[in-house]
């Protein structure tokens, strides 16, 4: 009877690829044991970002890599997720109860940000982490209506705010604490006062992720989140054609001379399907996401289509991935949150909680 061992299973299981972030088991350090006993084989894998789609998949991956082993029987497969929390800009304090925030953007209004924002929002939470959104545009909030939610929030002690629950989603937005008719004529400084507000006087509850939803541009408000916001990383939502293009990479270069990492660029709108005869045609251009990607060395996260469903649902108060869960766009929402996750999980940790504190004392 051949006799298997750790040592020979090793190799085997730490080459099989993660398909979520493209990188083997060995390289993400996601094998974390392996265990024989006689035939049987049990293994237990830890990844860094949440995948629950995709668990099936990969423990048959697992599996079959095991079996390539003569004499291995039964084989089981634990999958596990660990979000932590990874290093931001520096000089900038992570928030209490948030691991990471993922900054939304666009150079230009009118390229569907708070759409892509909620439906990244509701993916990763579909796929098993703990997430927020905060609707970071003082002047056009969009989160309220698109998730729907409505109403003051909640206040335990009269200075900070509870968040509402929506679609499993933590959410605060000045859209709760205004009427939607009233326009907010708030110079820059009150804006971004609101926007710090709303971020540290929410009561957040142990996120794995924070969105925060962008308003349009690069000024007072990016700035703010760029110079004292724990941004993670940022993502870049344009449309194909030349005007949005032009507006997205000055998004891009501003986070880029702040030190917040790009994550990579979401092409909205990318294509447009008949619904009558099929017909695929490019709107507003063709390939100007990857081109962009190509140009800035980041990569083209997803390209999402241009369909009346999308806006529909997000009118309704239930984003695609809320309301057609396992429909072919929330497939591509869901993909697109998997490899943002991962390349967060590919970042350097924060290790700031783990710094001695000083503290001087006249008596010593």
């Amino acid at each position: 009877m051949t006799t298997i061992t750790e040592a020979q299973l090793q190799p085997l299981l730490q080459a099989v690829l993660d398909p979520g972030s493209g990188r083997t088991l060995g390289e993400a350090r996601a094998l974390k044991s392996v265990r024989v006993n006689g035939a049987s084989v049990a293994v237990d894998i830890e990844l860094g970002y949440p995948a629950a789609s995709q668990h099936a998949a990969l423990r048959e991956a697992v599996a079959a890599a095991a079996r390539q082993l003569p004499g291995v029987g039964e084989v089981s497969v634990g999958i596990s997720t660990e979000v932590v929390a990874h290093a931001v800009q520096r000089g900038v304090q992570l928030l209490p109860g948030v691991k990471n925030i993922i900054a939304v953007a666009s150079g230009k209004g009118g390229v569907g940000k708070s759409t892509t924002a909620a439906n990244l929002a509701l993916a990763l939470s579909a796929e098993g982490a703990r997430v927020g959104v905060l609707d970071a545009d003082i002047y056009g909030p969009s989160q309220p209506l698109m998730l729907g939610a409505h109403g003051r929030p909640d206040s335990h002690d009269g200075q900070t705010m509870e968040p509402h629950i929506a679609h499993g989603l933590q959410v605060n937005s000045i859209g709760f604490l205004v009427d939607d008719d009233q326009a907010m004529i708030w110079r820059g400084p009150m804006a971004t006062q609101a926007l710090e507000q709303l971020l540290r006087q929410t009561n957040w509850r142990e996120l794995d992720y924070l969105v925060i939803d962008l308003p349009p541009g690069t000024g007072d408000i990016q700035l703010t989140l760029s110079q004292r916001v724990p941004v993670t990383g940022a993502v870049i939502v344009t449309t194909p054609q030349d005007i949005a293009l032009i507006d997205a990479k000055k998004g891009l270069k501003m986070f880029e001379k702040v030190g917040i990492p790009i994550l990579g660029i979401v092409e909205n709108m990318a294509v447009h399907i008949c619904s009558n005869c099929g017909h695929a045609e490019h709107i507003f251009g063709a390939e100007g996401g990857q081109k962009m990607a190509a140009q800035y060395d980041t990569e083209l996260l997803a390209s999402l289509p241009l369909a009346m469903s999308i806006r529909a649902q997000a009118d309704s108060g239930r984003p695609t991935v809320a309301a057609e869960p396992d429909g072919e766009v929330a497939a591509l929402y869901k993909a697109l949150a998997r490899k943002v996750a991962a390349k967060l999980a590919a970042q350097s940790k924060d290790y700031s909680s783990r710094f001695p504190t000083i503290s001087i004392s006249k008596n010593s």
